[in-house]
């Protein structure tokens, strides 16, 4: 009885001198764990209040979607190629050939039918060499050189100019109000300017012109239609419409349809020394 109280005694005053304190768990990580770094090609001034990752600078956001991902790769997606495998085919379909024409031997015993056997047993295909890199370089320049020349073909094209070709006598108000002004400053350039030559020969004549302007009012090109059958009269008329330029914009109801206008007129050295414009 003795014993067991001093017992008693003994643990309790063990329990009452034992002080219990909390661990820190972070005590028990490992300090040794890998770190995911990610390299991030923008930045920003603000650092996220919450980031997903370390990286080589702040980006607060990125990229043009809102699912959470990252991209695995700084280089595009490319489809995955093995090399040699079309040689690895032939190579396995020859054997296949080899090992069939094996057994219709082995099950045949008359010579006879070996020869004949032998004669119509289909024969292995010949591998097709594999192209060089060599060759792999002249073919993708080739087709590089091709899509260029079809590049620029469609480019040119998308770039070719609406053009519109209308005679004096136009229907269209936008047209014929735009070709009414033309011809009229034409014509008053023309009689300032009347060629001296043709009025102290006592040449006269007609021609028909074609004169193509840009969408501002510069002339392109001009063309002789039908020649006067002079050429001091045809040189003339040309210098007066290169007198006359540039002429005035299009406006905004011409340049909705066309970007360069051809106009047809014929145009008259008359005897009185006079430049006149007509259908």
């Amino acid at each position: 009885m003795a014993f067991a109280l001093m017992a008693s005694i003994t643990l309790h005053a063990v329990l009452l001198s034992t002080h219990f304190v909390k661990l820190n768990p972070h005590l028990f990580e490992d300090t040794n764990l890998p770190i995911e770094v990610v390299l991030v090609n923008a930045k920003s001034k603000e650092a996220p209040l919450k980031p997903d990752a370390l990286a080589q600078a702040n980006l607060a956001g990125g990229g043009n979607t809102e699912e959470d991902r990252r991209a695995k790769s700084p280089l595009p997606v490319s489809p995955k190629e093995e090399a040699g495998g079309e040689e690895a085919a032939l190579q396995a379909r020859v054997q296949r050939l080899e090992e069939q024409a094996k057994q219709l031997l082995t099950q045949i015993k008359s010579p006879a039918v070996v020869q004949t056997a032998r004669q119509s047993a289909p024969q292995p295909e010949t591998p097709q060499a594999t192209p060089t890199s060599a060759q792999l370089l002249r073919e993708g320049a080739e087709m590089a050189r091709l899509e260029a020349h079809i590049s620029q073909q469609w480019d040119e094209y998308q770039r070719r100019p609406r053009r519109a070709f209308v005679g004096a006598n136009t229907k269209e108000y936008a047209f014929a109000r735009y070709v009414e002004d033309w011809a009229a400053k034409v014509e008053r350039i023309g009689n300032l300017n009347y060629p001296e030559a043709a009025r102290r020969q006592g040449i006269y004549g007609q021609l028909r012109l074609t004169v193509s302007l840009y969408a501002d009012g510069r002339v392109e090109k001009i063309d002789i239609d039908q020649s006067s059958g002079s050429k001091i009269l045809d040189s003339a008329a040309i210098r007066i419409v290169e007198m006359s330029a540039p002429f005035a914009r299009f406006p905004r109801e011409m340049r909705e349809k066309v970007d360069i206008l051809s106009i047809s007129r014929t145009w008259t050295f008359t005897r009185s020394d006079q430049l006149v414009g007509a259908d």
